[in-house]
This record gives structure tokens, sequence and C-alpha cells, in this order.
């Protein structure tokens, strides 16, 4: 049984708790663009799932079915500790190597790039992932775990993996040599040199200590969390292929045939001399390091939430609609909430792109109803309260568009004020 769906509410409230304490403390982690592209990407990963399902359940169903070379009890407690034991030693490699190789840090990084470290970053999950981190538990169902079994243990392992994402919990004593805790898993969202790539552990520590990957939060090294080459961007979008669109153009201009291949199983970080030299990787100054922040205005915050409120009934419309719904409307869906997810990524880097954005976004939306209507493809109501959604999230970004007019003619109205 999968609990995710049943968590969701207390990671919201959870949350909100979060950014009470941090305000009452004095000590706010939460900033209203790096929490919405949390937000936007956890989002834009349960939609991707529900266009492409899940390649590995296929896979994992076969096996099951036909090469289990044992047969596990689901009413045996010690089986079902065993199973935990061997999910959390798999999600441990899944976890490492997707840190130290390059196709596979490509998914791995839209959870790392948050350059702030609270409950929303947990939320923050890759899009492509469906396509690779399913390999890593291909052992589990050669040894009989039965699909129902992996399922509960992979929502519960996820649950739990929540509540470590806090600056607010200290360390934790005797626990911190078994557990994963929040002190040592903000040591695994750091970029300091000291920490980075260490403490992959999702439920326990021990493999960390026991493949020499543990490393303990010290006092004395401030936590820069973050990537060491900063997107500096809000585009989802660019989040989740910023890695893959590197691989591409590396392998395309290297000149050695070898090169080419090894860009697909190099550690993470390597890349051929000559592409280094014409392309060269822009590292973060983590002596004086500064968040990316395009500052944005108080009425832009507020426009760029309501957009992201406006997404969040598509998409639970989606979730809870997509059984009964046909794929083409499912993928109509998908798309207007995409659309949405990349206009709040635009106001928020206050982009010059977002006026043609807008444009083509208002013309892509009308393509596509237009040819769903003339193909018979989904129903006149759906239509209907698609093209309502674009206009509402439409407006909304129209908004943001008129505050950055004004802002920037007030301004200009000053200065010469100023210079007269």
């Amino acid at each position: 049984m999968d609990y995710v769906a049943y968590a969701v509410p207390f990671f919201l409230l959870l949350i909100v708790i979060e950014i009470a304490w941090g305000l009452l403390r004095k000590n706010n982690t939460y900033r209203v663009n790096d929490s919405l592209n949390s937000l936007s990407l956890g989002m834009l990963s349960t939609l991707t799932k529900l266009i492409f399902l899940n390649v590995g359940m296929l896979i994992f169903t076969n096996i099951e079915n036909n090469y289990a070379l044992i047969a596990v009890d689901m009413t045996s407690l010690a089986h079902w500790v065993i199973g935990f034991l061997a999910y959390d030693f798999c999600y441990y490699w899944f976890h490492r190597i997707s840190h130290e190789r390059t196709l596979f840090w490509g998914s791995h990084v839209v959870h790392h790039q948050s350059e702030d470290f609270n409950l929303s970053t947990a939320l923050r999950q890759t899009s492509t992932g469906v396509f690779t981190t399913w390999v890593f538990y291909l052992p589990l169902f050669f040894l009989g775990m039965p699909i129902e079994m992996y399922v509960s243990i992979a929502s519960i392992h996820l649950i739990y993996q929540f509540w470590i994402h806090t600056q607010f919990v200290p360390k934790l004593g005797p626990l911190e040599w078994f557990l994963i805790t929040p002190s040592n898993h903000r040591v695994h969202h750091a970029q300091n040199t000291y920490y980075v790539d260490r403490n992959y552990g999702g439920l326990l520590c021990i493999w960390d200590r026991l493949f020499g990957t543990f490393r303990e939060e010290n006092e004395d090294e401030a936590i820069i969390y973050g990537i060491t080459t900063p997107l500096n961007t809000w585009n989802p979008i660019w989040a989740n292929l910023h890695i893959f669109t590197g691989m591409l153009r590396d392998a395309f201009f290297t000149k050695k045939i070898s090169d080419k291949f090894r860009i697909l199983y190099a550690r993470t970080g390597w890349r051929p001399d000559d592409v280094k030299a014409r392309f060269p990787d822009t590292k973060s100054d983590q002596k004086n390091f500064r968040k990316y922040d395009p500052p944005l205005s108080v009425s832009n915050k507020v426009a760029i939430t309501m957009q992201y409120f406006v997404a969040t009934l598509c998409y639970f419309w989606l979730v809870t609609s997509a059984p009964q719904l046909s794929g083409p409307v499912v993928l109509i869906g998908f798309t207007l909430a995409l659309f949405t997810l990349v206009s709040i990524g635009l106001v928020a880097d206050q982009s010059q792109k977002l006026v043609r954005w807008e444009y083509c976004r208002l013309i892509a939306t009308a393509a596509v109803l237009l040819l769903a209507y003339s193909l018979n493809l989904a129903e006149r109501e759906i239509l209907i309260g698609g093209a309502t959604y674009a206009l509402v999230s439409g407006g909304l970004s129209w908004v943001a568009i008129w505050i950055n007019r004004s802002s920037t003619t007030n301004s200009l109205v000053d200065s010469a004020s100023t210079t007269g």
C-alpha cells in the first residue's frame, strides 16, 4: 500500500509549522521563490509519472511472477524487517551512484539544487528518475519481495525522509550512530568541499559507516546548501534537463571518440579537456557565497503564489481523476500545468522572456484545446474547464508583467527626478 498520499496533508501542515517557528525564532529558512520552485518540481515529478507510468513496476511484476528465488511471507514480521534492511541497502547504492556518476546525477541533481534547506526541500523531486531509479531495486524482486511489500516499504521510507529536511532539529545523541537524522542529512545537502558527497543513507547511516561515506556535522564548518555549479534559474524544465543537455553538448563537441562514450559512465564532474576549456563550468564562490535571489516585489510574490495554487487545482484534479480520464485528456492537463509552472519560474527569475513566453503559451494553449475539440478528444466540459484554467493562470502572469512594467516606469521617473 502506498502511504504517501495520506501523508501529504501532514507534510503541508508541518511546512506551515516550520515557517511559523522560523518566524517566531527570527530565523526564517524559507524564501517564496525557492519554496515555490521546490513545490513546483515535486508537482511536476508526480505529474510526469502519470504520463510515463512507472517503467520499473512493469519489470518488477515480470520478475516477481517468473524469476523470484524465494517465497517471501508478507505475514512474517521477520520478513518485513529483512525487507526494510534490504530496501535501505539498495537505496544507499542508488543514492551513492546517483552522486558519483553523471548519468544518474542528471536525475538526482534536482533534489540538491535548492540553496535553502527546509521541509519543502524534501518535496523537490526529479521528473526523470522514472527512467533510471528502478534499476537499483531489481535484486529485491529476484529475491522474492512482493510488489505490495515493496510499495509499502518504499512509501514509508520516503515519508521518513521528509522530517530530516530541517535546520531546527539538533543532533539526537545515540540515534546519530545508526539512524539518518536531520543533522547528518544536512551534511548530505551541503556543497562545502569538507562535506560534499557524504551520508547517502535513507533510513540507516550504518551503510555510510561501513563503506566510508559518513561525515558528522561540524559546528566549525557552516553548511552552504546547493550544488557547486549553481543553476541560477527557477525554470523547472531546465532544472530537470541541464545536466543531460550538458552531456549531449560535450558528447557532440569533444573530438575523441572514446570521450564521447566515456561521458555516459564517467564520474560526476569529469568532462573531456577540450570541451571543458570551450565551455567552462562556473563554480560557486564558497568563501563569498550568495544565494540566487532575484528581487521580487510583494505583489509579484502574491501573484506567483496564486499561480501555484491555481496549478494545484489542476494537479489534484488530474491525480484524483486520472484512472477515469483518457490519455489525451491527461496529456492536456499535464501540458496546462507545466505551462503554469514555467510561468511561475520566469516571474521568479524576473526574466525578460516572460512576455514572449506568455504569448507563446496563449497560442499553444488555444491550439491544444482547439485540436482536442476538433478531434473530439475530450468532453466539452473538460475543454471549457481547461480554457478557464488557462485564462486565470495567464491573467495572473500578465498581472506580474504589469507590476514589473509599473515598477520600471516608477524607477525611471524617480531617477529622472533625482537627476533633475
